[in-house]
């Protein structure tokens, strides 16, 4: 699938990778703002200038770790490798 087809998959709740990405076990999810907001503690707009956190995307890299806040890049987006992950 495109990146957009993917891209609605991860804001169903999916995992989504790439077949061509040469890293092992590397996946891209949605992190949802509220559950980031429930975790700190902040960022439910309840003060006056207090920001609310926004749904971002998360990848696991292949020294298995998170990262919030992923960007895919112009191949990743121009891809038709994408998939779900079962």
């Amino acid at each position: 699938m495109n990146f957009g087809q993917a891209l609605e998959q991860a804001k169903l709740g999916k995992i989504i990778n790439r077949k061509g990405w040469n890293g092992k076990n590397q996946f891209v999810y949605l992190v949802k703002g509220e559950d980031l907001q429930k975790g700190l503690h902040y960022g439910f707009g309840e003060y006056e200038g207090e920001p609310t956190i926004v749904d971002t995307l998360a990848i696991k890299t292949t020294s298995n770790q998170i990262q919030i806040g992923w960007l895919a890049s112009q191949s990743d987006m121009l891809s038709n490798d994408w998939e779900v992950v079962e």
